[in-house]
Formats: structure tokens, sequence, C-alpha cells
């Protein structure tokens, strides 16, 4: 990175951020999953990593928390155009299986070869993102994956759970995410932590922060699990905060649920709908981007490992480039954080 200039006009390079950087020369590697086939409310999130990319070139490289910031070697592989043709073809049946199930209709016969369809494309996009994901572990090199619906990330998880004995999730969200299906689609976004959970044994903590739109079977789920999932239901952190305890305050109870090593699940959603408004499911609530990123960073002060980390459910929409201008900053605080980690651990 000897010729780039972070004070200079960022170039569309085909890289995040413009950065001069091969997946060779990488540390952090970000693979974009363009996939929201079983998105129910609002579509769009498949377009969001292209969005993003865009975007990442207006931003400014200085950074309070990460020295150099700018020299951190991050690489995003090629947006696959095989997938986005596949979930535009399953996405336009998807609109149609909605409508059918908006109508009230107990019999889902005729959408029977649509969801086995569905889920076929669903484990292989998985399968595939959890090959490619050990490849690069083995390598030493860190993994994010941008998505896209929050079901992406899946098979990274499953890769990690591989390759570490014990990890846990953050999860920043509105939602749990913890049902077992949801709309007869097995692997949903509503379902990304059920599958996780179910199908991740080394995963020792699931702790979510945030969540504010929640269906009984999850907090059933929540109470059975013998503290393996701790939430930190969006209304309590509020009401914490009315009653004068500190975000900082709040930020050690949080951190103090998770283990050593950390991956985290970042669902746009989690924060004010007024920041990414064309999310598929906002819900009023939630966290400013400062005080995420001010948790991130305290994260990796407090000494553990982040080890990985995904952005989901950002949509550009049709209000021009805000929401992926939004989420370009969240995930260059995830990388910068994630970045700050590794130098920690790499000396």
């Amino acid at each position: 990175m000897a010729d780039f200039n972070p004070n200079d006009v960022g170039i569309s390079n085909g890289n995040l951020f413009g950065f001069p950087i091969s997946e060779n020369e990488s540390k952090i590697v970000v693979i974009p999953v363009p996939w929201d086939v079983t998105a129910s409310y609002g579509k769009g999130t498949s377009l969001g990593p292209k969005a993003i990319l865009d975007a990442s070139t207006q931003l400014d490289f200085y950074h309070p928390k990460l020295e150099n910031a700018y020299q951190t070697k991050v690489f995003m592989t090629p947006i696959s155009e095989e997938w986005l043709k596949i979930n535009e073809k399953l996405s336009i049946d998807s609109l149609a299986y909605i409508q059918h199930l908006e109508s009230g209709s107990n019999d889902h016969s005729e959408f029977l070869t649509f969801l086995a369809e569905v889920d076929s494309a669903h484990k292989a996009l998985t399968s595939n993102l959890k090959d490619r994901c050990e490849a690069l572990l083995n390598q030493n090199k860190i993994v994010g994956v941008l998505g896209g619906e929050h079901s992406t990330p899946l098979g990274l998880i499953q890769a990690l759970n591989d390759h570490y004995a014990d990890f846990g999730i953050l999860q920043i969200d509105a939602h749990a995410d913890l049902r077992n299906a949801y709309e007869n689609f097995n692997q949903s976004h509503a379902s990304i932590m059920y599958n996780v959970m179910k199908t991740c044994p080394n995963v020792s903590k699931l702790v979510q922060i945030g969540i504010r739109d929640i269906a009984q079977s999850e907090v059933d789920l929540i109470e059975e699990s013998q503290g393996r999932v701790k939430t930190f239901y969006d209304w309590s952190l509020k009401e914490n905060q009315f009653n004068g305890q500190t975000w900082v305050s709040q930020v050690e109870n949080i951190i103090n649920e998770l283990p050593e090593n950390v991956y985290i699940s970042f669902d746009i959603d989690g924060l004010i709908p007024s920041l990414c408004p064309n999310t598929g499911t906002p819900v009023p609530g939630g966290f400013t981007l400062e005080e995420i990123n001010f948790l991130l960073f305290k994260i990796v002060d407090s000494g553990k490992k982040i080890i990985g980390f995904d952005l989901n459910e950002v949509s550009p929409g049709n209000s021009g480039d805000w929401d992926a201008n939004v989420g370009a900053r969240a995930l260059w605080n995830l990388i910068c954080s994630t970045e700050k980690s590794r130098r920690l651990y790499e000396k």
C-alpha cells in the first residue's frame, strides 16, 4: 500500500474502500452474499453488497480508535453473478408465495416444489460458503460476510465452529431470529440463530442486544436455553437508561456475558430505523451507530478476540444512497475493530 494516499479521492478499483489489496495480501476477507429470497416484508437486501461497495470509497480513512486504519489489509471477493441470477429467479416466485400466504390459505400444495427448490439452493449456498471460509481460515485470514438477508452467514459460522473449540456470538438485531422455520422456509432470515444453535455446538453463548420484535416461541427458547442464550431486550436497555444507567455500564454487562472468542453478527435493523429506513424489516427503537461503535471497541479493549463478523439487511431502496452510506460506515467500524483485535493478538 506504499502508493496509496488516504487523503486523496477514493478510487473505485473493485475493492472495498478502494484499498489496493489482493486476496493473497489480505488479512481480512469479506465475502458478499447477494441473497434475499426468504425476505417477506421488504426486498432489496441482495443489492446491499454492491451498494455498500460503491459507497465505501466516499469514506475518509482516519479512525480515532485504530492507528493507520487505512493500512488495514482487507479484500472483498467479487459479487457472484450466478447467485444474483438464482436469487432473482427465486425471488419472483417468492413474491407469489408470500401473496398466497397473506391470502390466508392453508393449502400450500402448489408451492411445495418452490419451497423444496429454495431449501436446496440455500443448502448449496451455505455449503459453498462454508468451504470457501474453511480455506481462508486455514490461511489464517479473518472472514466476514456481507449480505444479503440475515440467513446468509450460516456457512461462515459453521466453518468457525469447526475451527474453534469455543466461541460466542454477539448479535445486534431488532429480532431474535430464533424461529425453527418461518413461512415454511427452513433457512429463513428469521431462523439464522436457531440454525446456528442447532448446528454449531461450539457456540457456547449467544448474546443478543436490541431485540424488540419477538415471538413467544422465541422467548420460550431463550428461557429454556439454560443460559446459552442471553438477551438484552431493547426495552430493558432503554428502561435502564431512563433510570440513569450509563451506556458504558450496560456495555460492561454485555461484554461480561461473552467468552474470549467473539463473532459479531450485525443486522442493520438493530439501529434506529432512520439510519437505514429501507432495511427489510424495520422496527422502532434501536441503537445509534455511535453506540454500536463504542461497544465494538470496548470488546477489543476488554481483551476478547474478534474472530469474524457479518453485516446484513442493508437495502439501497429507492431513496438515494443513504442506507448504503450508513452500511459502509457500519462495515468500516466492524473491520477497524476486527483489525485492532487482530493486531493485538498478532503481537
